[in-house]
Parts: C-alpha cells; sequence; structure tokens
C-alpha cells in the first residue's frame, strides 16, 4: 500500500515524535477500514448493478 511506504519513508527521515505517529497510525488503520468499505460496496454494486462502472 502507497500510504504505508511514505509512513515508513517519513517516519525514517524526519523522526516522528511519539503523538505524531499515534495519530498516523490511527489514520492508517481509518483509511484501511474505509477502503475495505469502498471495496465491499463495489463488490455487492458489481452483484446487483453490473452496468453501474460505465454510468460513473
Amino acid at each position: 500500500m502507497l500510504l504505508l511506504h511514505y509512513r515508513s519513508k517519513r517516519q525514517v527521515e524526519q523522526g516522528l515524535s511519539g503523538q505524531d505517529y499515534e495519530t498516523l497510525q490511527q489514520l492508517a488503520q481509518r483509511a484501511e477500514k474505509l477502503q475495505a468499505r469502498v471495496d465491499n460496496l463495489e463488490r455487492l454494486l458489481d452483484a446487483e448493478a453490473p452496468q453501474w462502472r460505465q454510468r460513473a
């Protein structure tokens, strides 16, 4: 995942405070959960309305 790459790169290059690192971890978890939700919604739409991608 691209986010993980930049998270690791930034931490190594600049060094994060403990609070910054914790915040970044929370945001990364939230992003992963949101991506899973989008994936599930797309799967449902593919099954229920296969043409939905063509409308976008």
